[in-house]
């Protein structure tokens, strides 16, 4: 009986003395060397499970190992000199490797979407994106960030934050390019000309199995619910505005994980996204100006320092970049309000075990007196 009480006590002190994994490791870092590569998109390839990584100069994309090992896995140099490669996306029952391509000014005009076999990185597809040339010409779109369905639909964003931008393509899946969605409600909110980054629209994008994408708006921080099969678009009602965002990602829990260069921001919803609530943020540097975020192992939320503005502004040169894990405190919480449910529930137990054992001991002293 005493080693058994024994026994019960080391297991409770386990509990409490033993740390959840997720809140006794530091955040992971990977800092990774490629000189002038400014990268701006990021996916990870569960299957491989590397990083993968665009360029704004290069016409590769690169993967990264946790350890910070780059390697080149496409070279594609059929795409026209200097063009950017944006947005990123493993598309896992297809086994290919989705990726906006654009070209800033003074390059000439040119957005698509390429498409490359998960492994041996051949191009599968290069597939021009069709657009309405704005009417004094001096605006033109920009394919920025892809996301996939399990149909092997790709569908893009076009940023140009202004009337005639604002709109989502529809690539599928042999390479047949359309506009998808030009939902007036992507321009229904106002827009403060004067902000930095007025200049961009819809970014972010990101397809949920229950059948619509979320996508976000830089310029208005307004989130978007879009049926995947119309096209048709709503506002989802949220706490706050999520200003300057960039990219989005999804985690197995259904949390929606918003980037700006300034923080990531964690929201979840009980209804499908009708509206939605943002319970935690956590503050980035804005100097390495981080642009998307992606879910990696264990459901980890990691985000690309790219440092792109400097790229974007010429001052090239850089070598080394980032790839940083962020988590949330309120995440941290929650896993400490289970751990203290557990420790309860095995004192509970304990505690009825020794109740019951003074009953039966009584029970037998009673029997043989």
């Amino acid at each position: 009986m005493s080693s058994s009480v024994e026994v019960l006590l080391l297991f409770l002190l386990f509990l409490i003395a033993g740390p959840i994994p997720s809140l006794a490791k530091a955040p992971h870092v990977i800092s990774f060397r490629s000189p002038n590569l400014y990268p701006e998109g990021l996916a990870y390839d569960t299957s491989a499970e590397h990083f993968v990584v665009g360029s704004l100069h290069h016409r590769a994309l690169h993967s990264v190992s946790d350890a910070g090992v780059v390697e080149t896995i496409v070279s594609d140099h059929s795409l026209p000199p200097n063009t950017s490669i944006l947005g990123l996306a493993v598309d896992k029952l297809n086994n290919r490797l989705l990726a906006a391509i654009h070209s800033f000014e003074p390059l000439p005009p040119f957005n698509a979407l390429a498409a490359y076999d998960l492994r041996s990185g051949q191009r599968l597809f290069l597939s021009l994106l069709p657009s309405t040339p704005s009417d004094d010409g001096s605006r033109r779109p920009i394919a920025n960030d892809v996301t996939v369905d399990f149909k092997g639909n790709a569908y893009v964003t076009n940023s140009l934050g202004y009337p005639e931008g604002n709109f989502i393509w529809k690539v599928n899946s042999e390479g047949e390019a359309s506009i998808f969605s030009r939902s007036p409600i992507f321009t229904q909110f106002p827009v403060d000309r004067d902000a930095p980054l007025s200049p961009f629209g819809l970014n972010g994008i990101a397809y949920v199995s229950k059948g619509y994408l979320l996508v976000v708006q830089t310029n208005t921080g307004k989130l978007f619910k879009v049926d995947a099969e119309d096209g048709t678009a709503r506002n989802v009602l949220l706490n706050e505005d999520l200003l300057a965002a960039d990219g989005i990602a999804i985690r197995r829990d259904g949390v929606v994980l918003v980037v700006s260069h300034k923080k990531l921001w964690f929201l979840k919803s009980d209804d499908s996204w009708g509206q939605g609530v943002v319970y935690d943020r956590t503050d980035l540097d804005a100097e390495r100006f981080a642009t998307s975020v992606v879910v990696g192992r264990e459901d980890r939320a990691y985000v690309l320092y790219g440092r792109v503005m400097e790229g974007i502004m010429g001052n090239g040169g850089r070598e080394w970049f980032d790839i940083e894990e962020v988590r949330s405190a309120k995440d941290g919480e929650d896993e400490k309000i289970w751990l203290y449910v557990v420790i309860g529930l095995g004192l509970a137990i304990f505690l009825m075990w020794r109740f019951q054992m003074r009953q039966l001991i009584k029970n037998m002293d009673k029997k043989i007196n």
